[in-house]
């Protein structure tokens, strides 16, 4: 085949992370395919860092953020950023990843030029347009225009299916996240370990993450996990509770009012990827509200309890790898304290993780060559 441009179209962490598998295998064919890559920088330092860890530099920054946007200023001002995009380069298909509003924009100005759009993690579903809001109706209207759906599981594509998206165009590849955990090396793990070394975090077998950011989460639901996390802090002293805090003034003001004032909390700054990576991996249990967390924790054996009350990602829930706790103060005390109360090696769940093999990013390249050679 001719070579084909590629524009990746993305802005936030979670996207580069399960991108970059995809834009690295697709790197190594030189002869089939150019590689753009463009950063609408949603979240522009944090993308920006992740690209760096995987040894990727954006082609087109956007700059799209500005200060208290509403939700319809960031799509106006990330769609006009992308049409010139469009305008002054060569694009045989557009790569999405998820459900955020970088995904639902690229979609978009792709479409209206009649690009096909191939989506990477298509067919997550709520079924709750408010719950995760906006994304539920995001990644939904991103299916609409998807040219290839490539869906991490059989439970996503029987979701496609049942909107009548053609099973010609599913493809069950398995989630990307699980071949960026395989992309980090041993040099980067140590890396991680002087990193809490140095902060004087002892990362241990009594180690608790915790991840809140979700707006939907925002208001009375963040004061109810926040006291929840406060009585165990208070009844675990022997446990170490580390949370990235979500720089989000609704989320961070809150955080530090009532968690700072206790030794065993370490209240840190948003983590780089592989950071995180190494927490997640020597955890005892993860609170969160992530979605990427969710996929990711079941390849350490940690036990995690989500801090939703939908999931897109039920596989999860079904495998017995994590448990939806909502916002419910009591729920959150008591599976956790269940696990908190054994020892971490008593606490490793056995399951495999129902989220992949990873070997996506190899399956997806091959379907986009079969693509365009059909």
């Amino acid at each position: 085949m001719n070579k084909k441009n590629i524009l990746f179209v993305f802005g936030t962490r979670p996207e580069v992370i399960k991108l970059a598998p995809v834009i690295l295998e697709l790197k190594k064919y030189p002869d089939k395919y150019k590689v753009i890559l463009c950063n609408t920088e949603q979240q522009k330092e944090l993308s920006n860092q992740t690209l760096a860890y995987f040894g990727l530099k954006a082609d087109i920054n956007l700059d799209c953020m500005r200060e208290n946007q509403s939700l319809i200023e960031v799509q106006v001002r990330i769609l006009s950023a992308l049409d010139k995009v469009y305008s002054n380069n060569q694009v045989d298909s557009t790569i999405v990843q998820g459900d955020t509003m970088t995904v639902l924009c690229g979609a978009l100005a792709s479409f209206y030029r009649k690009i096909p759009v191939f989506h990477v993690e298509a067919g997550l579903r709520s079924y709750d347009i408010y719950e995760p809001f906006p994304e539920e109706v995001m990644r939904q209207m991103t299916s609409r225009v998807a040219e290839l759906h490539f869906a991490p599981t059989e439970k996503n594509r029987k979701a496609l299916l049942k909107e009548d998206i053609s099973d010609n165009k599913i493809h069950v590849t398995g989630n990307t996240v699980i071949d960026a955990l395989f992309c980090l090396s041993e040099e980067t793990m140590k890396q991680a370990e002087t990193f809490y070394k140095e902060q004087n975090i002892p990362v241990d077998d009594k180690v608790v993450l915790i991840t809140v950011h979700r707006r939907e989460n925002h208001g009375e639901r963040i004061d109810r996990i926040l006291n929840a996390i406060e009585f165990l802090v208070k009844k675990y002293t022997d446990h170490k509770f580390i949370i990235p805090v979500h720089p989000n003034p609704n989320v961070r003001c809150k955080v530090y009012d009532k968690l700072s004032k206790y030794s065993n909390v370490y209240l840190l700054k948003p983590l780089d990827y592989p950071y995180l990576v190494y927490l997640m991996k020597h955890a005892k249990l993860i609170l969160t509200d992530s979605g990427g967390i969710q996929e990711e924790a079941p390849s350490f054996g940690c036990p995690t309890l989500v801090m939703r009350y939908e999931t897109e990602r039920q596989e999860g829930i079904d495998a017995g790898v994590s448990v939806l706790v909502g916002a419910e103060y009591d729920k959150i005390i008591s599976f956790s304290s269940e696990i908190l109360s054994k020892t971490r090696e008593q606490s490793r769940l056995q399951a495999q993780n129902p989220y992949g093999n990873g070997h996506a990013a190899i399956t997806i390249e091959h379907l986009i060559d079969q693509y365009f050679n059909k």
